[in-house]
């Protein structure tokens, strides 16, 4: 089987909800992504075979295809250039990665971007249904869901919290966690680590145009009483908004090539693809299952936990890297070594990408091997994907 290689990854520097991206149109600021790493790469954009972008809330300024959209609002792709707009929740733009090296890998293509998009202040998650309901047009629970799982609304805060009673976590673990986050992405900005992997977006200030290249949410001088002392999601419960993702506004965009492709446009490989794996376990605890799908991944891949150098877990919310660490025994020095979504934001359809850009650059910058990113998602599903450094 054909080999799958990552020539870069790149993505958008977060925006809070109503923040510096909120003035630019989804579709603008996925088409910045695609372009900045057409530009980056140097790749011939008549080249590629397909754009496979991840968008899970597509409605209203994300509807009608946005992945074909963005190509045609991109200033480097050709109007001949395919793109398809996919939905696995949070792991979309990972699905996307994954999907474009399958293509690659079967030999089908031999250049495929894989990105994502979401912009939570423009289009509010959920609104994709939640319109629709209020509107008397179906629910998306049918008669047949309804029968296997009665009176359910599979609820991620509730999954969060069963994740919190089954491993035994208190809240002030969570809140430690969410510190570390906030620390950890902090210590990165300041150091410039996040500079090899940002695309510059331009926005409107009172002052004129500026570049946005810095991540909106971090706290720089983050508490453990001011986290602490955030409300409860629910009373009785122990989650809280600073021990949760945040809502994010970005894009991202990874270049995955064959060999021949590489050598055909003279391209230089950051890693490849070693492993992709997709499972799915409980819909009801639902944001447990990256637990389950690294064991099978690392078992693929002939690989112990120890192997990888780094590690990227989305942080949803505390409790799902913290229960990841717990049942693979992996180093949590290892892990979100730049910060994760708690501090960074988590824009939903553009997070696989995002943390592959992450997880590639970080992993250059520290001389690392292999690298292992893993999503929970809505519906029980989890992707993994293991990448060895060239």
């Amino acid at each position: 089987m054909a080999t799958a290689y990552i020539v870069d990854a790149v993505r958008s520097a977060g925006g809070k909800r109503g923040g510096k991206l909120a003035g630019i149109h989804p579709v603008d600021l996925a088409a910045a992504s695609l372009d900045h790493l057409i530009g980056r790469t140097g790749i011939d954009p008549a080249a590629i075979d397909d754009v496979i972008m991840g968008c899970v809330t597509q409605a209203g300024q994300q509807a009608m295809q946005v992945g074909r959209n963005a190509v045609l609002a991109s200033k480097q792709l050709p109007q001949s250039t395919p793109a398809v707009t996919i939905d696995r929740q949070c792991g979309s733009s990972q699905q996307a990665i994954q999907f474009a090296a399958q293509a690659v890998m079967s030999g089908v293509q031999d250049v495929v971007i894989a990105a994502g998009i979401e912009s939570m202040s423009r289009v509010p998650m959920g609104t994709n249904a939640m319109f629709h309901m209020k509107e008397g047009l179906g629910h998306y629970k049918s008669d047949g869901l309804e029968a296997k799982y009665p009176g359910i609304m599979f609820s991620q805060f509730m999954g969060a919290e069963m994740i919190v009673k089954k491993h035994g976590f208190t809240k002030d673990d969570l809140d430690r966690f969410a510190l570390k986050s906030h620390q950890n992405a902090s210590a990165a900005t300041h150091a410039g680590a996040f500079k090899a992997e940002l695309v510059p977006i331009e926005i409107d200030t009172p002052e004129g145009k500026v570049l946005h290249l810095i991540d909106e949410g971090i706290r720089m001088d983050a508490t453990l009483e001011g986290i602490a002392g955030v409300k409860l999601v629910s009373e009785g419960g122990t989650i809280t908004a600073a021990s949760s993702s945040q809502i994010c506004d970005g894009s991202s965009a990874a270049l995955v090539v064959s060999e021949a492709a590489l050598k055909r446009y003279g391209l230089t490989p950051l890693a490849r693809i070693h492993t992709l794996t997709v499972t799915a376990g409980d819909p009801v605890i639902m944001l447990e299952e990256p637990l389950f799908a690294t064991d099978k991944a690392l078992q693929r891949a002939g690989l112990s936990i120890g192997d990888i150098d780094l590690y990227e877990v989305n942080e949803a919310f505390a409790p799902v890297p913290l229960a990841w660490l717990k049942h693979t025994g992996a180093d949590p020095e290892k892990l979100n070594v730049n910060g994760g979504a708690i501090a960074l934001g988590h824009p939903l359809g553009a997070s696989g990408t995002k943390l592959m850009a992450t997880l590639l650059h970080a992993l250059k910058a520290r001389g690392g091997k292999y690298g292992l990113q893993t999503m929970c998602e809505g519906g029980g599903v989890a992707n993994v994907t293991i990448i060895e450094m060239c």
